[in-house]
């Protein structure tokens, strides 16, 4: 990888340790509003091991705001290829149940015909983070606002009440060096060591201890070249084995000969046995078959767990390093692509000047809800993963092995909500926040399996096409947006002069299409960074200034 210079070397307004993901998505919020930071991470490349699979809906409409998403959709999986979820006795022998879930190529069909207003323009996408994060780095090396510091360590940090110090070392030499910042960002993941030196502490249960996806995991990534002329079936996204022996998960990562197998260890202290996985693996198989590790990861499934604080001062902490989830709905990953959106237009505003004292206040406020929301649907999904009935007869060819395949398949056709989950996805609200001003409306009941489009502030900006096809998340401003809905003629002039006294980047945008209005049931709707609604109305209060000045935290 290569790195370019920083513009003032070792000072930045906004330094942040981690760069994985999340850490990346805050540089580039940051750099979308013009603000430099200086990105930290430990090895010198972006991630080359298998995690997350999933790029949900939201995580794909901020990649698409930052021009991303269709480079995105080209990486992983063929586009014809299906992401069906196959459960089996094993791979090669009897089907319990099967998942229907489209190739890339059926969901862009699905998109392209579909009406107006449907509310997934970036539809989830399996894909696997490695091959994501490796992209979104080769991006973040062309942005002038960005300087990487891959192969570099956070040794020490102190927040100096006016600004931010922070030790670095080079992990190949053993050079230290001290940058300077406004604000620092810990996105360093579960054992954070930003975290650990502000003390502050994950609060919730234990993980949950289950015959599967509950307690210690581990991942190993391999090679298997005959894979599909060996498997006799249809192609699958992920391939789990059940039965009474062992319970394992095989998920393609490139429709070649790359997988990665999920499969449990006996305890915590026990360390990922070669010999140990390769048996698990080829009796999940059920047929001969050639194989090479590349690798193996451990990992701890059921967790429940979101930090007591999200920041302290002029430290903030994002993804792992305030919540670890159950990957089930895998909801982890891109809850923290969604901090950082949070996050980052909050820190830009700040440094910059046009945001106020509460709006570093309101990241914690909005952000801890929605993830002790998330990180609860998770664990509940890895419940009912790990509770599936395995009866001792489940692969006999025999009346009670049908019987005991009947119904453990009745069991797992059920858990389509696990590879969708779409008020997970899309309906996180703010509606307790202080920069968001509601409007006595009640907002949609909050469903982790329906999301219900609404114009009530503190949720998504509802999605529509235009007349001309096009996106109107795509119009958006990359700061504020006000939306002028429908036929209805609003002189604006007030507002746009409320926002340039004080500096805050607003568009505004006329959507006349009356559907667009009926979505957003007002004439008006301020929009903010992140796509959510901060204001709607059928006119502009008499204060606009007050309005201006609330929204971004004064």
């Amino acid at each position: 990888m290569t790195e370019k210079p920083a513009a003032t070397p070792n000072a930045a307004p906004v330094i942040i340790v981690g760069g994985g993901p999340v850490g990346m998505n805050v540089a580039m919020n940051l750099d979308q509003l013009g603000v430099r930071s200086i990105l930290i991470n430990d090895d010198r490349d972006a991630r080359n091991f298998p995690k997350g699979g999933t790029q949900n809906c939201r995580t794909m409409e901020h990649y698409r705001r930052h021009g991303l998403a269709r480079d995105i959709r080209k990486l992983g999986l063929p586009f014809d290829y299906p992401t069906t979820v196959g459960y089996f006795t094993r791979v090669t022998d009897w089907e319990l149940a099967r998942i229907r879930m489209p190739s890339e190529a059926e969901k862009a069909a699905i998109v392209e015909d579909a009406p107006p207003t449907m509310q997934t323009p970036e539809p989830i996408l399996r894909c696997n983070q490695m091959y994501v994060e490796t992209l979104v780095l080769k991006h973040l090396e062309t942005r002038p606002n960005v300087d990487l510091r891959f192969g570099w360590t956070c040794v020490d940090f102190t927040d100096r009440g006016d600004s931010v110090s922070v030790e670095i070392e080079e992990i190949a030499s053993g050079r230290r060096e001290k940058l300077t910042g406004a604000y620092l960002v810990g996105c360093d993941g579960g054992q954070s060591f930003i975290r650990r030196g502000l003390a502050v502490r994950y609060g919730g249960a234990p993980p949950l201890s289950l015959a599967y996806y509950g307690g210690p995991m581990v991942n190993s990534y391999l090679r298997v070249p005959n894979f599909y002329s060996v498997v006799n079936r249809d192609r699958f996204w992920h391939y789990w084995t059940v039965n009474a022996a062992v319970r394992t998960n095989l998920v393609a990562l490139d429709g070649g000969d790359k997988f990665v197998l999920s499969s449990k260890l006996r305890s915590a202290e026990d360390k990922p046995d070669p010999n140990e996985i390769a048996r698990q693996f080829r009796a999940a198989f059920g047929a001969e078959l050639d194989f090479e590790f590349l690798g193996h990861a451990p990992w701890v499934a059921g967790y429940a767990f979101v930090a007591e604080r999200f920041a302290t001062g002029r430290v903030f902490l994002a993804g792992d390093a305030v919540h670890l989830f159950s990957p089930a709905g895998g909801f982890g990953m891109n809850t923290g692509v969604d901090d950082a959106a949070n996050l980052g237009w909050k820190l830009a505003a700040l440094v910059q000047g046009w945001g106020g004292p509460r709006l570093g206040a309101s990241y914690e406020m909005e952000r801890k809800p929605v993830a002790t929301r998330n990180t609860l649907a998770g664990q509940n999904l890895a419940r009912n993963i790990g509770n599936v009935p395995v009866g001792d007869a489940i692969e006999d060819d025999s009346p009670e092995g049908y019987a005991a395949r009947a119904v453990a398949g009745k069991v797992l056709e059920k858990f389509g909500e696990e590879f969708a989950s779409i008020g997970v996805q899309l309906g996180a609200r703010y509606d307790d926040s202080p920069i968001v001003i509601s409007d006595g409306t009640a907002p949609p009941s909050d469903d982790p399996t329906v999301y219900v489009p609404s114009g009530c502030p503190g949720g998504r900006a509802p999605h529509c096409r235009l007349t001309d096809r096009s996106s109107l998340f795509d119009r958006l401003g990359p700061g504020f947006t006000l939306l002028k809905l429908g036929h209805h003629r609003v002189d604006t002039r007030t507002i746009e002069y409320a926002a340039r006294e004080r500096r805050i980047p607003l568009t505004v945008l006329a959507v006349p299409e009356d559907y667009a209005r009926d979505l957003y049931q007002a004439d008006l709707a301020l929009i903010r960074p992140d796509q959510h609604v901060a204001w709607r109305g059928n006119r502009l209060p008499e204060d606009c200034a007050a309005l201006m000045a609330r929204v971004t935290g004064w």
